[in-house]
């Protein structure tokens, strides 16, 4: 297979994964409507609040585990040694299955100190998941180490569809069986502690398809690893080092990465009930506003760059180890390009269509204005985010994993030091922390960006990655907004308005990235559906 047919096939793959990604948050957002009519905004950041802690100790534990595995073993792989695949694959079951374990343990007991009382039941219903994930990962990296996306696509799809529906049901249920004359408050835990179960069921169920379909291919597999004449095959223990070695950079860094999101839950929530005063209740309800909203809108155009960061990984840790640099920066600036492309329209798009996104996917009318007014802050960390999360990838698919967490600490420490005063002196408090957001982003992007240019010699293009995206997004941006509008005021309809908005502005888009040359032919044929798009375009003289 030569570069360039390698350079389109890691694409294709990464959006393969993108685009089950999308589906993805699409189903995590059609099912937070009635479940956020259900438990409420309350029940929401309660929620989200013991969501935050579990996803922490899931990180120390097995989150990093499908990118560690897959790099790894793809270098294995690339150098043909089966075996040693095979064996690291074994060793990491071994090792999810200790950290797993341990963690489930620590967050049962501990969960009365890492949550407040109103929230531990929620925390505790989490510690079956976060055993069940370690396994589910070390599949998952499994099969991203041989480039192939698509088993770890129709798991995430299958996983987020049966969240979805045992959460609903189960919110449901336990709210119901509450004693009569409940207050609200308790309502909301107990529908809380429905949506946490919904998280587990989905896991479970992806577990089993994962492993059902390592087990179909398990006698491949193993005729490979037969035929191997590698003569040094690593020892069990020798694998478990590897793995730990390996393993915990990218735990550190994944770590330090996500605790801005939990550090800024407790931050805020201290400030306001021991500073400003605010009962548990309210506090947590306008968190609620931002974690279970706002954050969730912003996440479905960020799943692109964590799929083409979890494509790159393997694709760029093999080209590194046969010592193809500039193979590597090629791919760097393939994945850079095709995932800004999508960033800056998305962000443009969630700004200027803040209230109209909002009030068609969280129509509660006490906190429309809120929650909109926190998308639409918060929508240049799309582009933020997205670079951050994808120069993650590269740092650590050429070896320098110890870089990120550095980047990550300092970062932290940035945005905390902005955060604190913000949150006393202010009273912008959910905006406190999207700035804090923004800041802490921003500087992952400018570090992350300057140890890969030193580390590939790598010189990044602004035109075409960068500056007619903006243009072309700019021109979308307009043309969204004046329709919807032009559109609402004719039909008063929102749904309407807000889909004759978005299809229009896709289209204007598609024609500007052709018109001002930010994409040509070569790269449209990498996407999929790139031929057929490419047909339509010259049919219509755009390119």
């Amino acid at each position: 297979m030569n570069q360039e047919n390698k350079r389109n096939g890691f694409i294709m793959q990464g959006s393969i994964l993108a685009i089950a990604g999308i589906l993805v948050r699409i189903i995590g957002i059609l099912y937070r409507k009635p479940l956020t009519s259900i438990i409420g905004d309350e029940g929401n950041g309660y929620y989200s609040m013991a969501y935050n802690i579990y996803t922490i100790i899931l990180l120390l534990a097995s989150y990093s585990i499908p990118s560690a595995v897959s790099k790894v073993i793809a270098q294995r792989l690339a150098l043909r040694e089966y075996k040693n695949a095979h064996r690291i694959f074994q060793c990491a079951l071994i090792y999810v299955v200790i950290v797993g374990g341990a963690a489930s343990l620590f967050t049962f007991v501990f969960a009365g100190v890492l949550v407040d009382a109103n929230t531990v039941s929620v925390l505790r219903v989490f510690v079956p998941t976060i055993f069940f994930s370690g396994l589910l990962g070390v599949l998952r990296g499994y099969f991203q180490a041989h480039q192939t996306m698509i088993q770890t696509s129709l798991s995430q799809i299958l996983e987020q569809i049966v969240n979805a529906v045992v959460s609903v049901f189960a919110a449901w249920l336990l709210i119901q069986t509450a004693v009569a004359g409940a207050d609200s408050t308790t309502k909301a835990i107990r529908g809380a502690t429905g949506s946490a179960m919904g998280t587990g069921a989905g896991v479970l169920i992806a577990l089993l398809f994962m492993y059902g379909l390592y087990m179909m291919n398990r006698k491949q597999i193993l005729r490979k690893v037969d035929a191997d004449q590698e003569t040094h095959v690593l020892s069990t223990g020798e694998g478990l080092r590897l793995i730990v070695f390996m393993v915990t950079p990218f735990i550190l860094s994944t770590f330090i990465y996500n605790l801005s999101t939990a550090l800024n839950q407790t931050i805020y929530v201290r400030i306001m009930l021991l500073v400003k005063h605010y009962t548990s209740s309210e506090a947590a309800t306008m968190y609620g506003i931002y974690s279970g909203k706002t954050v969730v809108i912003v996440n479905i155009p960020i799943a692109i760059a964590s799929a083409m960061s979890a494509a790159m990984i393997p694709s760029i840790s093999g080209t590194y180890a046969t010592k193809d640099v500039q193979g590597t920066r090629d791919e760097v600036a393939a994945a850079i390009q095709t995932t800004m492309l999508i960033a800056i329209p998305a962000a443009v798009g969630l700004a200027v269509l803040a209230k109209p996104i909002t009030a068609l996917l969280f129509p509660q009318p006490e906190s429309l204005d809120t929650a909109a007014s926190l998308l639409r802050a918060s929508g240049i960390t799309v582009v933020f985010y997205s670079l951050s999360t994808l120069t993650n990838a590269v740092l650590q698919g050429i070896g320098q994993v110890n870089r990120p967490v550095i980047h990550a600490a300092i970062a932290l420490v940035v945005q905390t030091v902005i955060l604190v005063p913000l949150l006393l002196f202010t009273d912008w408090n959910q905006y406190c922390i999207v700035f804090a957001a923004i800041v802490y982003s921003f500087t992952m992007c400018l570090l992350n960006q300057r140890s890969v240019r030193k580390s590939l010699t790598y010189r990044q293009e602004y035109m075409h990655t960068f500056l007619l995206p903006v243009l072309s997004a700019a021109v979308m941006g307009a043309v969204a907004w004046g329709s919807y509008e032009a559109c609402y005021s004719l039909l008063k309809s929102n749904v309407i308005s807000v889909a004759v908005a978005i299809v229009l502005a896709v289209l204007v888009y598609f024609v500007m990235i052709l018109k001002t040359g930010a994409v040509g032919e070569a790269e449209l044929r990498k996407i999929p559906k790139g031929g057929s798009m490419l047909r339509v375009a010259r049919k219509l003289h755009l390119v």
